[in-house]
């Protein structure tokens, strides 16, 4: 990961959604079209929650809460963050924690794609035995949060063009421009 100056920046956004919906993957490539730093929100996780996960054990509220408020935090110097944020009383924190003004982006996709998806990735701690378990904690956000939601099912650069259309409806910019397909 590029080292960035640890200074406050103008756009929060956490890119959210259950396990697979391409967090990792749409979080870099939108860091790049909007010229902000992106950062995994796993990678905030303390390592006896990352061994909890892949034993197939969900976290609970009180694993999450210290976690939460550490993506809050981090989002303070980090324009976008990778983060579930499942639960509106999560994402309330996210914001408190982070001043305010964070844009939830809810990465949507059918149980179907994102279990072919997770099936497919190496690496990763999250076995896809809890995918049934962050769907049914999944609570999608309401038209009274400041959040949108993009449909994953379609290319990346379809997906991150989709984002940056939404958030300038918003009123809301960066530094970048809309995403090239040779860049993403």
């Amino acid at each position: 990961m590029k080292t960035v100056a640890m200074q406050p920046v103008a756009m929060k956004i956490v890119l959210m959604g259950v396990s697979g919906s391409g967090k990792s993957v749409v979080g870099a490539a939108l860091g790049r079209a909007l010229a902000l730093p992106y950062r995994d929100g796993d990678d905030l996780h303390s390592a006896a929650h990352i061994a909890k996960m892949a034993r197939g054990e969900a976290l609970t509220d009180g694993d999450r809460w210290p976690w939460l408020a550490l993506v809050g935090q981090d989002l303070r110097r980090t324009g976008i963050v990778g983060c579930s944020a499942l639960k509106r009383s999560y994402r309330e924190l996210i914001d408190v924690q982070a001043g305010g003004g964070v844009v939830f982006v809810h990465l949507a996709g059918t149980r179907a794609v994102i279990e072919t998806r997770m099936q497919a990735r190496t690496g990763h701690f999250m076995p896809p035995a809890l995918l049934d378990s962050q769907f049914a904690t999944l609570e999608v956000p309401g038209p009274q949060e400041r959040a949108v939601s993009v449909d994953i099912d379609q290319p990346l650069v379809d997906v991150v063009a989709q984002i940056v259309l939404k958030l300038q409806q918003m009123g809301l910019s960066a530094g970048g421009s809309p995403p090239d397909p040779e860049d993403i």
